[in-house]
């Protein structure tokens, strides 16, 4: 059919002739209202992200020393974030003269581990960024 002959066509209808295929032989066309196809294709975009689960990066900071009411409670909100499905970024930070003793920021991270390993996993080897200790863990 030819442009002139849908052109007509569309304008009886009240309708939108929209080009589909531009590169076929001959081009692909389609009579359809435009504003609508829009609207439902914005629809559908909102109704994808909608459920789509972001996922965000949670913190929590250790000290080389904290106490073991501290840091239950702190693993207690650990496992609550992960449970939500994002991922968990532990750190230990060190201040003044304790950055010479990182055994025992490696000792509270092990101690993180061996707390979390029933439900999450370290993504990444321990990183040391400065005067600190990182470790993220994500989901099992």
């Amino acid at each position: 059919m030819g442009i002139s002959e849908a052109l007509d066509i569309a304008k009886k209808e009240e309708l939108d002739l929209v080009e589909i295929s531009p590169n076929a032989k001959p081009p692909v066309c389609k009579i359809m209202d435009f504003g609508k196809f829009k609207y439902e294709l914005s629809k559908k975009e909102k109704d994808s992200k909608r459920r789509q689960h972001i996922i965000h990066v949670k913190e929590i900071r250790f000290r080389p020393k904290t106490e073991k009411h501290d840091f239950n409670f702190k693993i207690k909100n650990a496992r609550k974030f992960i449970e939500q499905g994002n991922k968990l970024k532990t750190t230990v930070i060190f201040k003044g003269r304790e950055i010479v003793y990182q055994d025992f920021g490696m000792n509270v991270l092990k101690e993180i581990e061996k707390e979390l390993s029933d439900i999450a996993k370290i993504e990444s080897p321990v990183k040391k960024e400065g005067r600190n200790l990182i470790v993220y863990f994500i989901k099992r």
